[in-house]
């Protein structure tokens, strides 16, 4: 299933093969969102065009409705996640406008009670599982559920249903959550059906290292194919040394929970997906992770370069290219910066439409690319002098 070829002489970084029934994906690799089993704005003859290995869908927004892979239209390997993350996003997410990371100028710190069972959200969270309001109704989604629905939509890779806390969440409602997700973890893999699907069970514990080892090594005890990284990270300080630095927190996390973790199997990094997070995660030793930002900054005129980024709608008279000696599909035909603001300043819908496609066809091909380029210096024994080399050049 999960071959190591090599491994970095001088970090953690490794060069990978995970075999699935819908085909191989090469590791370290990035994994493109395709929510509700199609990537936005494209038609399905664009992904592979893009260096898309594999997708991740939605198990909340799809639940169950039909195979993954018949909606994609598209023969490659998909994921699907548990729909945990909904659990938080839905309700404590929304109610203190906090993401999975913590950001500079965030509302000062709340937490919820380790007795806490519900939001002002209508999220109402039980040891069996999640209670939520959908279209008008009250629904439910659990271990059991999320995996016999996971295994419906066809998925080669599914995950263990787990709770994910915000990083504004304090020790005591981590440390309940630690457990929930652990119960669920067992429990998903009592649910399974399906032996030929990949499940990766997922570790959590927030911003606190005894709980994230704690958590690592429980996971890596569970007869689980792959193993999922989870939860929050913070730009508070709340260990000494601490920078208060999201991406430093990540790292700092993985350097806890990786040396815990079984080294032939998969690592998934959820939900994270920065140029420099990319970078630093594969130095730790992640295979893969998955990330809004190649499409979703597309469709708002983010453009990516190896110089950085910038934004298209600035753009007005000069006849750049989107991004010099770039071999994507909508750079190999001579869309210009010009070309590509015109488009998206146009009234009409289906100029704007015809924009942001453009724009998530070079995003996405520009971060496969790059991971492209990181498994090449894996190989060759050169990722550290690639990876300095890179963020230099690297402007955000």
């Amino acid at each position: 299933m999960f071959k190591i070829l090599k491994k970095d002489k001088d970090t953690k970084a490794r060069l990978g093969v995970l075999s699935t029934p819908h085909g191989t994906i090469r590791t370290p690799s990035y994994v493109i969102v395709a929510t509700h089993a199609e990537v936005k704005c494209l038609r399905p003859s664009d992904i592979k065009k893009t260096k898309t290995q594999v997708v991740i869908a939605n198990t909340y927004h799809l639940r169950g409705k039909a195979n993954v892979h018949k909606l994609l239209g598209v023969k490659m390997p998909i994921m699907t996640d548990s729909g945990g993350f909904q659990v938080f996003s839905l309700g404590f997410g929304n109610k203190f406008g906090v993401g999975k990371i913590l950001r500079k100028n965030t509302r000062p710190v709340r937490s919820r009670s380790p007795l806490a069972t519900s939001s002002s959200n209508g999220v109402k969270i039980t040891e069996k599982g999640v209670y939520f309001m959908l279209d008008g109704k009250k629904r439910f989604l659990g271990p059991e559920l999320s995996i016999k629905l996971q295994e419906k939509l066809g998925a080669d890779i599914i995950f263990a249903f787990d709770e994910c806390t915000s990083p504004l969440d304090n020790y005591a409602y981590n440390k309940k959550a630690l457990e929930r997700t652990h119960r669920w973890a067992k429990e998903c893999l009592k649910a399974r059906k399906r032996k030929d699907r990949i499940l990766f069970g997922i570790i959590q514990g927030g911003r606190f290292k005894d709980l994230r080892i704690k958590s690592a090594k429980f996971i890596a005890s569970l007869p689980f194919e792959g193993i999922g990284i989870g939860g929050s990270f913070g730009n508070l300080p709340v260990r000494p040394g601490s920078s208060g630095r999201a991406g430093d927190e990540m790292v700092e996390t993985l350097k806890w929970v990786v040396p815990h973790l079984p080294e032939e199997k998969p690592r998934h990094l959820l939900g994270i997906g920065r140029v420099e997070d990319v970078f630093n995660a594969v130095e730790q030793g992640i295979d893969l992770f998955d990330c809004v930002i190649p499409t979703r900054e597309a469709r708002h005129g983010r453009i990516y370069t190896k110089q950085g980024h910038f934004d298209i709608w600035k753009y007005q008279s000069t006849g750049l290219a989107l991004e010099k000696r770039c071999r994507c599909p909508i750079c190999k035909s001579g869309v210009t910066r010009t070309k590509l603001h015109s488009l998206f300043k146009g009234d009409q819908t289906t100029l704007t439409n015809r924009a942001k496609r453009y724009a998530t066809i070079h995003n996405m091909w520009f971060f496969n690319n790059l991971l492209e380029e990181i498994r090449n210096s894996i190989a060759k024994g050169k990722f550290k002098e690639f990876k300095k080399r890179f963020l230099t050049k690297f402007k955000v």
